[in-house]
This record gives structure tokens, C-alpha cells and sequence, in this order.
């Protein structure tokens, strides 16, 4: 199992050398309060909210400070936004009282904020600071089941088992890699069995649509053709990028 781990981990490399958060960010808070908001909703319709978002309260103690009713009508596409922004201006005021307007780089202190838990705070570890870390969302834990890696259910068990096979220094791109192949082409209800690249490799092919046409039709984002979720992609995504909020 390990080694058909690493292996698939190998090819995903290949397929995906682009992969990369999707989350549109350019320094550790924007991406802290990006990823809360992402809980139950699309990173698309994220990215599509956050410009406004940030133009209005661009650090901790903006946020902080924010009118509750103002900010749940900016984040309102999201979702869930009282919820959020009660998390939103807890957390920015854990940062301005406890961590001097900064996001901290260690996962101890992270989940001490209001609405961040061990997802968020590897999120943020891998990607702002470099620390290395697995994510584990609805994709991730998906497809290591699929693949057999394990059955655990349990987002901290499931973490555990999968760094125990891979090594450290893979973890905050594994993660990547496994999420775009999970929006791509594993999808929840219909995988396109038939168009993936890992298929001799996947203990579960054959859940999905086999045949190779009508998977094709089933691929998502870059893959099918159509722009994938960051309004402002890295330079080397091969997609289209998203359009803004009310632009299509």
C-alpha cells in the first residue's frame, strides 16, 4: 500500500506540477481569513469576495474593529456569514491582542484563534510559512479512502495515517496535488474513471464512468477547458482565470 501511495503521490506530481492553493492571497492574513471563509462554500466564491473584503478592513485591526452588519453584507455569497464574521472579528482580534497584528506560524497558536482548526492551520502553515502540513478537507479524505490508504473518517486519524506514509517535505504539496484531483477529475458522485491518469493505480476504478468519451465530459476546471477558481492564478496555472463576482 505504501509504496502504490507514493506512487500515485509520483504521478499526481506529473499530472498537476502546478498545483498550488486556491485560494487567491498575498500574505498570511488574507489567506488565514480566506480559508475560514471557505468552510461550506466554493474557494471560487471566495476569491470572488475577498477583493471587496480586504479593500474595506485590510489588517487584523480593521477587521477587528469591523461593524458586524457591514461585513456580513460584503461575505454574505459565502455563506453561513454571521457565523463568519463573528469568527472574522474574533480571530482579528485574537491577532491584534495576542500575536501583535500578526498571523502566528505555529499550529499551536493557530488553533487557538476563534473559527480555525487544524485544516485551517495547516492551510495556512504550508502555503504562508512554508511549515510543512497535511490538509485534510472533503477531497483529501475522499480519495485516500478511495485509494485505500485508509478507512478512517476521523479528519485528525485520517492525517495522522497519510504522514506516516509519505515523508515530511511532501505533505503541504501531497495535499494540493490530492485536492485537484479530487475537484478535477475524482469527483464525489462521478468520477471520470475513464479520463484519469492514475486509473491502473486506483484500487476503487470502475466506481466511476469508464468509458474514456463520456469521462472526458466529466473533467472540471483547467482539465475540461474552463477556468478554474483563482481570479488571479499563479503564472504557471495552464487554466483561465475565474471571472470576478457578477461577471459570469
Amino acid at each position: 500500500m505504501v509504496r502504490r501511495a507514493r506512487r500515485i503521490n509520483r504521478e499526481l506530481a506529473e499530472v498537476y506540477p502546478y498545483a498550488h492553493p486556491e485560494l487567491d492571497f498575498r500574505n498570511p492574513f488574507e489567506l488565514l481569513v480566506a480559508t475560514v471563509l471557505s468552510a461550506q462554500t466554493t474557494d471560487l466564491r471566495v476569491n470572488q469576495t475577498t477583493p471587496a473584503l480586504f479593500a474595506a478592513y485590510p489588517t487584523p485591526e480593521d477587521m477587528a474593529a469591523a461593524v458586524p452588519e457591514e461585513m456580513e453584507e460584503i461575505i454574505r455569497p459565502t455563506g453561513f456569514f454571521r457565523a463568519k464574521t463573528k469568527s472574522l472579528i474574533g480571530l482579528s482580534a485574537a491577532l491584534r491582542d495576542r500575536f501583535g497584528g500578526e498571523v502566528p506560524g505555529r499550529l499551536e497558536d493557530l488553533v487557538t484563534l476563534p473559527g480555525v482548526g487544524r485544516k485551517t492551520a495547516n492551510v495556512v502553515l504550508g502555503n504562508a510559512f512554508g511549515v510543512p502540513g497535511i490538509t485534510v478537507d472533503t477531497h483529501f479524505g475522499r480519495l485516500v479512502r478511495r485509494w485505500k490508504w485508509t478507512d478512517e473518517e476521523d479528519p485528525v486519524k485520517v492525517e495522522a495515517v497519510v504522514a506516516e506514509i509519505f515523508p515530511k517535505s511532501e505533505w503541504t504539496m501531497l495535499s494540493h496535488r490530492v485536492v485537484f484531483h479530487g475537484r478535477r477529475i475524482c469527483h464525489a458522485r462521478k468520477p471520470a474513471c475513464g479520463a484519469c491518469p492514475i486509473a491502473p493505480l486506483c484500487p476503487s476504478y470502475g466506481e466511476g464512468e469508464t468509458d474514456p468519451e463520456k469521462a472526458r465530459k466529466l473533467l472540471k476546471y483547467e482539465m475540461g477547458g474552463h477556468p478554474g477558481q483563482r481570479l488571479s492564478p499563479p503564472a504557471d496555472y495552464p487554466g483561465k482565470p475565474a471571472p470576478a463576482l457578477g461577471a459570469g
